[in-house]
Formats: C-alpha cells, sequence, structure tokens
C-alpha cells in the first residue's frame, strides 16, 4: 500500500483546516476501513468521497474491481490522476473533479468514504436513499447521534432520519492524531447496512420533514411541538393532528418516540392534518 504520508509530500499540499482539509495518515486505520463493509457487501463498484491526497482510494482498489473518486479541489484531483495514472489507464479507477453535493453520482455498489465534515450531513443523506451499503467517517458528535437510540441524550432527528434508511453501527473511534492537520475533535467510523424499516411510510418526504419539525421543539411535549411547529413541517391543521393522537402520546416528548411511532404520527398528520387542494 501506498504510504500516506509519502502521497501527501508528492501532492506537495498541507491539510487546511479552514477549508475541511485534514487528511487520515494512519497506515493501521486506512488499512482497515475497507474491512468494515458488510461480507455480503458487493465490492464491484466502490465510491469514494473526499479522495484527497489517495491514500483511501490506494486501500480500496486492492479490494475493488473499479473505484470512483470524487475529490473537490482542482489540485488534489489533478494529482489522483497522475499519481493513479496506471490504474486509471487500465480502467479500474475514475476520478471526478467536483462538490459531491452537485456531480452525478456513479451506479456505486458500495462506499467508503472520509467525508468532508463541513458537508458530511447532506452528503450522508444524498447516499443513504440509494440504499447501499456505507463505511463513513464523521466527527465522534454526529456519529453518536446517528446511532443514538431513543430516551438517549444523543437522540434526535439525526437519529430518526439515519436509522429509517438503515442499521447503523458505530465501529471504531478515531483519535485526531490519526490526521494531518489533526482536527479539534476526535472522529468515528459509521457502518451503514440498508435496509426496509419495519413500518409503512406513504410520503417519506413529509416524514421527514414532520420529525424535522417536532425536534426543533424537542423539550415541549409533543402536543406543543405539533402546534409549534405547523409551519415546519407543512401541516394546515395541528390541532386536528392532536386531537386525533393518543392523549398518552401527546405528553411524552420527541426523544422519547422509536422511528415506528413518527411513522404513525406523520401518517396521522398527514390525513387529517393537511388539506389535500394544497398538494
Amino acid at each position: 500500500m501506498r504510504d500516506p504520508d509519502g502521497l501527501l509530500a508528492r501532492a506537495g499540499v498541507r491539510g487546511d483546516p479552514d477549508r475541511d482539509q485534514h487528511f487520515l495518515v494512519d497506515d493501521r486505520v486506512l488499512d482497515r476501513l475497507p474491512g468494515y463493509l458488510p461480507e455480503t457487501a458487493d465490492r464491484e463498484h466502490l465510491l469514494e468521497i473526499g479522495a484527497g491526497n489517495g491514500a483511501l482510494t490506494d486501500r480500496l482498489l486492492a479490494t475493488a474491481e473499479h473505484v470512483t473518486a470524487i475529490e473537490r479541489d482542482p489540485t488534489l484531483a489533478a494529482f489522483l490522476r497522475e499519481e493513479f495514472a496506471e490504474e486509471r489507464e487500465a480502467g479500474r479507477l475514475t476520478v471526478v473533479e467536483g462538490d459531491a453535493l452537485e456531480v452525478d453520482l456513479p451506479e456505486f455498489s458500495a462506499s467508503v468514504s472520509n467525508l468532508p465534515y463541513g458537508v458530511s450531513s447532506p452528503i450522508t443523506f444524498r447516499l443513504l436513499p440509494l440504499k447501499r451499503p456505507l463505511v463513513l467517517m464523521f466527527q465522534q458528535e454526529f456519529a453518536e447521534r446517528m446511532v443514538a437510540e431513543p430516551g438517549t441524550d444523543d437522540y434526535g432527528r439525526l437519529s430518526v432520519s439515519t436509522q429509517h434508511y438503515a442499521d447503523v453501527e458505530l465501529v471504531e473511534t478515531i483519535p485526531a492524531t490519526a490526521f494531518s492537520p489533526p482536527p479539534q475533535v476526535d472522529s468515528a467510523v459509521v457502518r451503514c447496512t440498508p435496509r426496509d424499516p419495519d413500518y409503512e411510510v406513504d410520503d417519506e418526504a413529509f416524514f421527514l420533514d414532520f420529525v424535522k419539525a417536532v425536534f426543533t421543539q424537542r423539550r415541549k411535549t409533543m402536543r406543543n411541538a405539533i402546534r409549534n411547529t405547523a409551519h415546519i413541517s407543512g401541516l394546515d391543521d395541528a390541532d386536528a393532528v392532536v386531537d386525533a393522537a393518543a392523549d398518552e402520546l401527546m405528553g411524552k416528548r420527541a426523544g422519547k418516540l422509536p422511528p415506528e411511532t413518527f411513522a404513525e404520527l406523520a401518517r396521522v398528520a398527514a390525513e387529517v392534518g393537511r388539506d389535500r387542494a394544497d398538494e
């Protein structure tokens, strides 16, 4: 495997915290990351977002038939094309220069990525609906919120939304010293294994908006949260939703409710709280 420090030296760049650039340089962590994919995952075409100096790209090429590496920094994208010229000529690597939120994504089979932390949330929610196995690195606090269970301090909108799409596990915590330059916080690796939820959602966009809305007032009872956030969730008649739901449920707070309860509440809200003429 290519040495990550050597790759940085050949690239002639240094990480820039102001641009959200922290290069993973710990060989042991890099070697472990591809192995966190589920055993059943198809490794035919792996997607890497935020390829940087290519240290992880190198490891992915050792396990995949083809890798698509997305990098928004023009200097680093040019370096990747040069450093991995042989792999590109062999048709095993595609380097895409651009923003991962804007470029067209390939038909990839799984993704292993050290995401740019500043845009990790929108990138993750671009990937999750595609129902592919994901091994993604985040700031540790963000990762802990993704995997949190109902009733815990970290449980919130991110937990419900993530777990709607996949089984999620925090598989490794990564110290800041594994990066160059070290970020201010530790990081963590999350494995997302896609699966269908064990509840029905008729309107996924409304479900996610409803969850987002009530968690903006997580310290309020659901009764008050639903009434106070109708402008966010898009409800025309919040009182009708409160009246239609179980009184005991309306007395609880969002942080205590599992995803399946939110799904049922969103169904009720869509049925009695929205003016169908507006849709």
